[in-house]
């Protein structure tokens, strides 16, 4: 081997792998921890440096290819571990499972099981389950169903039960409304004076030049000003003053801007808090607590007019929001109905469902059988929830509702049936219009009697003398006696014309019978 050729294996051995520096006792042996010296890396291939680096390139390659095979099960996917990704991923928020029939709150976009948002909005939510973020809409998510399903397809044991698919499939199916209520505006506070004093204080009119431009005949002293003329609350109201019922303020009674309830007999002031210090006229009055649906879905006594029959309540409530119902339309149609009624209001009055709705006493009635014009805002929401369940069974038969809905038949036991509060019984049944709770159907018409000419004259047959003794007491073989001629008996008369006996003529029972055959 030439020198040249062994002065410039180290040179190009160092190039082709970096060595670290060894002691100077391990010098010789510097070579060591190759496989192969560099010599035969570079004798025995006889080929250019081109060709060598594509070769040494091509099985760096085909090492690493061994490498993937050898490890392919710790580099890949696991099935296993996906799927419990995607289930960690696809959990409701609200019962911590896969979520079912999921649906997405808008706009904060969290998404929950439609079942569970049902029960959320039943049990009082108004905001997003997750968030707390006020809700404009919710909707049906399909993209996550076909997630849902997919995931399911390879890893059933994660599936729900059925019965728990049963229970949620109840409460929701995909394409029913669900709105989830705005949270209610806190009333404005009235304007009561902050005052510990013993004495009563004058009423808005009771100033002069108030602005309301009428003025007490009997003004309340200022306890400040006049204290020895001064109203002690203990002595009761003053005269010709009262509380309102709403801001329990002192008011006058005959002042322009006082109003008084025709139902519960309390004063209103109708300057603390205008829009609801008031009595107003029938069919504009706002019930107290139901500006909309919402306020319906949150109402426990809602429910306690149906009977906690929660499938029908449901039923109406995704009615009145298909229809764009509110309760204030349905207040007004309950009002007209009743005031169509021979006796109106006198019902409700003597059901006394107006005692003790505000914290003032109510006056006395002038006269019950007076006609009623003004109502209050709690009064009003007494008549709304009074007449809500006959509303609706009339609003059921103008047909705009599903025909599975009514086609539904009736339990035999109606609303006394125990067994409404069961999902699954009020789902299958009806118990609204149930015989039980049916008004009692009148009696059916007569019909139209046949005229006398339709009934051939009855001939009363002539007396029979009694058989003379000695005639003999047998009888023929068709019943007459022995010694008694038979007459001739002529076709279509049942008897004949010249002889009969009365067993022969129809009694007035048999002619009944005949009556009520023919009719």
């Amino acid at each position: 081997m030439d020198a040249a050729v062994v002065h410039s294996v180290p040179e190009d051995s160092s190039r082709a792998r970096p060595i670290a520096p060894e002691p100077e006792a391990a010098a010789p042996s510097a070579t060591a921890p190759l496989k192969r010296s560099a010599s035969q890396a570079f004798e025995d291939t006889g080929l250019p440096d081109e060709e060598t680096s594509h070769k040494r390139a091509r099985e760096d390659k085909e090492d690493a290819g061994q490498k993937d095979e050898r490890g392919g099960g710790e580099v890949g996917a696991d099935g296993n571990a996906l799927a419990d990704n995607l289930e960690e991923e696809l959990q409701c928020g609200c019962c911590s499972a896969i979520v079912y029939r999921p649906v997405v709150v808008a706009p904060c976009q969290h998404f929950f099981c439609g079942s569970c948002v049902r029960l959320w909005i039943n049990n009082g939510g108004t905001s997003c389950p997750a968030c707390r973020t006020v809700s404009t809409g919710v909707s049906y998510s399909r993209p996550l169903q076909t997630v849902v399903d997919t995931l399911l397809r390879h890893a059933p044991s994660k599936a729900r039960s059925v019965s728990e698919r049963m229970q949620a499939d109840a409460l929701y199916q995909p394409g029913l409304p669900l709105v989830i209520p705005s949270p209610k505006q806190a009333s404005p506070e009235p304007n009561v004076p902050a005052t510990s004093s013993i004495y009563m204080r004058p009423c808005p009119h009771c100033l002069p030049g108030n602005q309301w431009g009428w003025r007490c005949p009997q003004p309340i002293a200022d306890p400040d000003s006049d204290p020895g003329h001064a109203w002690l609350i203990e002595d009761g109201n003053p005269p010709g003053h009262g509380v309102c019922g709403n801001c329990e303020n002192v008011l006058a009674l005959q002042a322009p801007t006082t109003t008084r309830c025709d139902f519960c007999q309390v004063s209103f002031c109708g300057i603390g808090i205008p829009q609801r210090c008031i009595a107003a006229p029938l069919t504009i009055q706002h019930p107290h607590g139901f500006s909309d649906l919402g306020d319906l879905i949150q109402c426990g006594e809602v429910y306690d007019c149906f009977d906690g029959n929660t499938v029908e309540v449901d039923i109406m409530l995704d009615y009145l929001s298909a229809q764009h119902l509110s309760p204030r339309h349905i207040y007004r149609e309950i009002v007209a109905y009743i005031q169509g009624q021979p006796r109106q209001f006198a019902p409700l009055i003597e059901l006394e469902l107006f005692m003790d709705l505000h914290p003032v006493p109510g006056g006395v009635d002038p006269d019950p059988n007076a006609p009623r014009t003004r109502i209050c805002r709690m009064c009003a929401a007494e008549v709304l929830l009074y007449g809500l369940r006959d509303w609706w069974i009339r609003e059921r038969k103008k047909g705009f509702l599903e025909e599975h809905v009514m086609a539904r038949p009736d339990c035999p036991q109606g609303s006394q049936c125990p067994r409404q509060k069961d999902h699954t019984h009020a789902k299958e049944f009806n118990h609204l219009i149930a015989p039980p709770d049916a008004v009692d159907a009148p009696p059916a018409p007569l019909p139209d009697l046949l005229s006398a000419g339709d009934f051939p004259p009855l001939v009363p047959a002539p007396l029979q003398e009694p058989p003379a003794p000695g005639l003999g007491d047998g009888a023929g073989p068709s019943g007459f006696p022995a010694g008694i001629p038979r007459a001739r008996t002529i076709p279509g008369l049942g008897h004949p014309p010249e002889f009969g006996d009365f067993a022969a003529a129809p009694s007035s029972q048999d002619f009944r019978d005949e009556v009520d055959a023919l009719l």
